[in-house]
């Protein structure tokens, strides 16, 4: 985890990496080191505030990763139940 010595800075590396590599929120924490709740938080909140025209582009990849989340749901769901079958106790991604 980067130590930032303002928030404004994460938020704008953070919106940065999103609009890159068109990550979600849930692996973008991940890289970052910090909760899902905090990436969702400055992305929504402190964002629109700091730069609104890259928040509308932040906005817009994170709608197009909630739309498309059932189908990345039903993909998991279909490879851990094939490694299952096929004898593999473990799930890892």
């Amino acid at each position: 985890m980067k130590n930032y010595n303002n928030i404004e800075n994460r938020v704008i590396e953070v919106s940065k990496y999103i609009m890159a590599s068109r990550a979600t929120i849930r692996n973008t924490a991940k890289v970052f080191g910090t909760s899902k709740s905090t990436i969702h938080r400055d992305m929504t909140k402190i964002l629109p505030q700091l730069n609104p025209q890259i928040a509308e582009q932040v906005k817009n990849v994170l709608a197009y990763n909630k739309s498309i989340r059932h189908i990345r749901g039903g993909e998991a769901l279909r490879i851990k139940k094939q490694k299952e079958r096929m004898g593999i106790t473990q799930y890892t991604s």
